[in-house]
């Protein structure tokens, strides 16, 4: 989330009179508002000074009336506007004419769903805060911060490294776990015996693991974790066949570039950062250590033969109703490790 401003506002409690929320994640979204809340509005007085609407519910003189009332037994109110994108043309009109001479006695936080265009109007009225998806590389910072700050606990390394396995980049979902993981540890750190026995994965089952396998072309090891991979939540089809897209692109880059083995992890990790649909279901280091070891294992041939795999185990996902995820998976495993090679002499 591009919010250095917002939280620092937060710190200091010196807010802007508008602040307009917008990108993909809204887990980051809710949490922004939650800490706006918590640091503007006196828990005294919330009951008074604390509108939260959904845009669609708004006329425009409903909204000017809210936008009007002074603060009751306090310095500022806060009205949320939630789905801003949703206003009506009358709300809009109001809104946009309050924001060109805003009260200092009221902070306006408004929100756009994940769905929403970013408004360029409302950007350059109020502070734009974008809730852009959290990086592979960022997401292991939030789940230590999650814990230490949020519930005033502790998470080894290798549980962070473990749950991102399990669960991957989704904020919302990591977060039900850390707290699940928080009541079962009680006073002791969350490790990973703590993270095998809430989120039901284990060390040697994770898609990290098979990835690595895959990378190094070792289909009977990647066979035997693809039954209890595909166990673990939010784990399916889908998203294995993109984390091994991302993978086989990265190498074939990395080979296309003939990168020297000592710049290959800077290489990788700038490929990474170039784009929000590179799916790795992993930390990013974790992903870079092991395309690094891979360098050299994989053909210009054997790199288009596996992407050929993968479209037709991708395409198979999506319109199968015969054969089950794992079938069509451990068939583009089996082709993409056999390569370019075997499939001649077939």
């Amino acid at each position: 989330m591009r919010a250095s401003p917002l939280r620092a506002a937060i710190q200091d409690k010196q807010f802007a009179s508008a602040y307009y929320l917008y990108g993909e994640d809204d887990f980051l979204k809710d949490e922004a508002v939650r800490h706006l809340l918590d640091a503007a509005v006196d828990p005294a007085t919330r009951d008074f000074n604390l509108d939260v609407r959904k845009g669609a519910d708004l006329d425009g003189e409903s909204l000017a009336s809210l936008l009007g009332m002074p603060p009751m037994m306090a310095d500022r109110r806060v009205v949320v506007v939630r789905d801003v994108s949703g206003l009506r043309k009358d709300a809009r009109a109001a809104l946009e004419q309050y924001l060109r001479s805003p009260s200092r006695e009221l902070l306006l936080v408004m929100t756009a769903p994940a769905d929403a265009k970013s408004d360029k109007g409302l950007g350059e009225l109020a502070v734009g805060v974008d809730c852009e998806p959290l990086t592979g590389a960022q997401v292991p910072k939030w789940i230590m911060a999650r814990a230490e700050k949020t519930l005033r606990t502790t998470i080894t390394p290798g549980a962070v490294e473990l749950l991102q396995d399990a669960i991957g980049s989704d904020l919302a979902q990591l977060s039900v776990e850390l707290d699940k993981l928080a009541a079962y540890s009680g006073a002791r750190p969350i490790d990973e015996d703590a993270v095998a026995a809430v989120v039901g994965v284990r060390r040697d089952e994770t898609p990290g693991q098979l990835l690595d396998a895959v990378a190094m072309r070792d289909a009977a090891r990647a066979l035997a974790l693809l039954p209890g991979v595909l166990q673990q939540p939010k784990i399916g089809g889908v998203p294995l066949i993109m984390a091994l897209t991302t993978q086989t692109l990265a190498l074939a880059i990395g080979a296309a570039r003939g990168v020297p083995a000592a710049r290959q992890s800077g290489e990788y990790f700038t490929l990474l950062r170039s784009g929000s649909s590179n799916l790795t279901l992993r930390a990013w280091g974790e992903a870079v250590n092991a395309w690094s070891r891979a360098h050299g294992k994989w053909s210009p041939a054997d790199i288009d033969h596996a992407l050929e795999a993968l479209l037709t185990a991708d395409i198979a996902l999506k319109q199968s109703r015969v054969s089950s995820d794992e079938q069509i998976l451990a068939t583009a495993i089996l082709a993409m490790c056999a390569g370019a090679t075997r499939r001649k002499a077939a």
